[in-house]
């Protein structure tokens, strides 16, 4: 699997951070006892989310409940405390339409448009509305599973089963040789885009072992000396990107034509389009840029 996404120190100031936490976001599990007159509302249809709409600029709904934008919900789940506003998520049927004045928008489409911190929020919303979504019911027996009181969890009324929200590990690694970085690219890119290579880690893998596999199966180059950089949420839709460097150790680049239909080692004065400044991908690709700069 090949990933746009998905020394931080090195990293210019300019540069958005986006799923950070801020310090004034206090995780919670349950509500309080008496709601307060107006909440801050993560409403989604499926991935979209409910923003107010042009000219206004782009805000969630802070009301006591969205039903009192005409919205009948499925099901709301409490998120926590984002400075003084209590939070919370929820979702709407895949057939309502947006209230006068909103509209929905894909999560990618508001980055750098929300606030960093409601932006960051909102990527943890959508991961645990999908997944509570998706367990409604057992997987093991089939009956109905509740939420817990005492954790981010759903149990089954029937056989007992515990399922948390799903988080699918991936690796990212940009290999270097020199001046030159090793970029690829997948089908599903946008023309002309190049990125770092990636894929999701397997049974029974370290990460190291994950992105030594990974390189070697895409385009045929052994690696050594891995270090990691930093990690990302990746809520499309529940991933978590960790993101390496690799030196180059032994190989010709080859490519599979399915995965990944062309690799090259690009000059860092001569490189391609590039990720989106939301992707890790980016950020790991500027700071060795930036490395490579002050050498």
């Amino acid at each position: 699997m090949h990933g746009d996404a998905l020394r931080t120190a090195r990293c210019p100031d300019s540069m958005t951070m986006p799923f950070k936490w801020p310090d004034s976001y206090v995780p919670g599990l349950q509500p309080p006892p008496v709601l307060p007159e107006r909440s801050l509302w993560f409403v989604f249809r499926g991935s979209e989310l409910l923003v107010a709409a042009a000219p206004l600029p782009a805000a969630l709904p802070h009301c006591n409940n969205p039903k009192d934008l005409g919205m009948m919900l499925q099901r709301t789940q409490y998120l926590g405390v984002l400075g003084d506003q209590h939070c919370f998520a929820a979702e709407a049927t895949a057939s309502d339409e947006a209230p006068p004045g909103w509209n929905w928008q894909g999560l990618r489409a508001l980055f750098g448009v929300l606030d960093d911190a409601q932006f960051a929020l909102a990527g943890r919303a959508v991961q645990i509305v999908d997944w509570d979504r998706t367990h409604q019911f057992c997987g093991a027996c089939g009956q109905a599973t509740g939420a817990r009181a005492s954790e981010l969890s759903r149990e089954c009324r029937g056989c007992g089963l515990v399922v948390y929200p799903r988080l699918a590990p991936a690796v990212m690694v940009l290999v270097r040789r020199g001046r030159q970085l090793l970029l690829a690219r997948s089908p599903r890119f946008p023309k002309e885009m190049y990125s770092a290579l990636a894929g999701f880690v397997e049974p029974g893998e370290t990460l190291e072992q994950c992105l030594e596999r990974e390189v070697y199966e895409e385009t045929g180059i052994r690696v050594h000396h891995s270090r990691y950089f930093a990690s990302q949420p990746w809520p499309f839709p529940h991933s978590l990107m960790i993101a390496f460097f690799a030196d180059y150790e032994s190989g010709e680049v080859r490519v599979d034509g399915i995965e990944i239909v062309d690799a090259q080692w690009f000059d860092v004065e001569n490189l391609p389009r590039l990720p989106a400044r939301i992707s890790i991908a980016r950020r790991l690709i500027d700071a060795a840029i930036g490395e490579m700069h002050a050498s």
